[in-house]
């Protein structure tokens, strides 16, 4: 197997290694801890398991609200991955970090320094993944006010990430010998004065430049409103793609869109999820799939799925295990309150290929493209989208950590080395050049 991208870019591959891994079963899956999701000794064994395959990055979303979810798999989200990577980043070298935060719940001065914080600890090892939150939970924990409509919080978004990259660019400190004269003036540490709908901010910031420029920005929405903001203003672009032809789709939509913002389409990094089960045979991985989703059998993760995603009306209540699904049965119409991305993941995919209920199971997890197979499977699943120019990368997604983590990184990652995919050793000290990402600084203008 042998595998070659035209712009010699390396598939870039980041780990999630949110709480205990995303199965429900994993707090309590045998030979683990079931209160791991709070010990930083377990994220920074993650953070090792993954530098020693030379993945380019682990990450942690964010929901600052305590998940149901967590009432069977343990709470996804505990730790606040700021100063969880800060942690991290002084002891195990090389690795980058992928955080969310949020730019309806924090203050853009605020976050702008603990990230510029952080990329500076690490070295310019950061990425920022820029979320709106949709939760009214998480609303509920910052304030009485309700949770702001789609269109507020993506205006909001909007101003947030304009003043943080202002900020993070404000102050050039100086390198080298210090200067003769004041270590900074009105020309090396410039004020914003940014007024604006929904913040004021003096600036400069009082951290220097960094050392990548600025945190490299992610974004994941995928509202009409979310890829109008990833286009103005993401740099890897995380999406719920389950299907080749809505990848194709996808990609093509937001470069356009970039454009038209006047944005270089080629600065963009396509790096949508991925869901992984591997095993020794198929049949295993299977069962391994089932038993994670905590199932006995295929027909109750059947039953699951289908109680999770298709609403039970006169259109559906026929529908059997081995029934041709129409995409209309899946709703994907913008709600507040929910991920438009994962809804569409499945009915993109369901509209793309003619799939069963059978079929569908072991084709997508959370509205991500699902990978239940041997070592090879996933490897051939990841060449397949990397060589085709679908996806740059990917959101690696684990069912139970470390386990899952290990298998990925001692049988896949070894099938995507040889093929040429991915190095044998870190190549660039900073996320940004590992992306192959242009410096934000602006360039300097030359006299005569």
């Amino acid at each position: 197997m042998s595998s070659a991208r035209p712009d010699g870019r390396h598939v870039f591959l980041a780990a999630a290694i949110n709480g205990a891994g995303w199965s429900r079963a994993a707090a309590r899956w045998p030979g683990t801890r079931w209160n791991r999701f709070n010990d930083v000794a377990h994220y920074r064994e993650a953070a090792e398991i993954a530098r020693r395959g030379v993945l380019d990055a682990v990450f942690v979303s964010d929901h600052p609200a305590l998940s149901s979810f967590g009432l069977e798999g343990g709470p996804p989200h505990s730790l606040d991955p700021i100063p969880l990577f800060a942690a991290l980043a002084a002891s195990v070298p090389d690795i980058g970090f992928v955080l969310t935060a949020s730019t309806t719940y924090n203050s853009p001065y605020n976050l702008a320094r603990r990230l510029a914080t952080l990329d500076a600890i690490s070295g310019g090892r950061l990425v920022w993944n820029a979320v709106s939150s949709f939760n009214p939970d998480v609303a509920a924990n910052f304030g009485a006010a309700p949770l702001p409509p789609r269109p507020e919080r993506y205006r909001r978004a909007d101003e947030f990430l304009r003043v943080v990259k202002e900020l993070w660019l404000s102050w050039d400190a100086p390198v080298g010998p210090a200067p003769a004269g004041p270590l900074w003036d009105a020309s090396s540490a410039r004020v914003l004065d940014h007024h604006g709908e929904f913040f004021d901010v003096r600036g400069p910031l009082n951290v220097p430049v960094g050392p990548q420029g600025h945190p490299v920005i992610s974004q994941a929405g995928a509202s009409e409103s979310g890829l109008d903001f990833a286009a103005r203003h993401a740099e890897i672009v995380y999406a719920s793609l389950a299907g080749a032809a809505a990848a194709r789709a996808f990609r093509d939509d937001v470069r356009r869109r970039a454009a038209a913002h006047g944005r270089d389409p080629d600065h963009l990094r396509f790096v949508p999820g991925l869901h992984v089960v591997v095993a020794p045979t198929r049949a295993e991985a299977e069962r391994r799939h089932e038993a994670v989703r905590g199932a006995r059998d295929e027909e109750e993760l059947i039953a699951r799925f289908r109680a999770a995603h298709l609403p039970e009306n006169d259109l559906t209540r026929h529908v059997g295990p081995d029934t041709v699904l129409d995409p209309a049965w899946f709703p994907t119409e913008e709600r507040e309150g929910t991920a438009t991305g994962h809804l569409k993941g499945i009915a993109e995919l369901v509209a793309e290929e003619e799939l069963t209920l059978r079929r569908l199971v072991r084709r997508v997890e959370g509205g991500h493209r699902l990978v239940v197979g041997t070592a090879e499977d996933v490897a051939v699943a990841i060449l397949e989208w990397w060589e085709g120019g679908l996806a740059d990368g990917f959101h690696l997604q684990l069912p139970i950590l470390n386990e899952d983590l290990t298998t990925f990184v001692d049988e896949v990652v070894p099938i995507l080395r040889a093929a040429g995919a991915v190095p044998r050793a870190y190549d660039g000290s900073t996320i940004r050049e590992r992306l192959g990402l242009p410096d934000p600084r602006p360039v300097p203008a030359t006299v005569g």
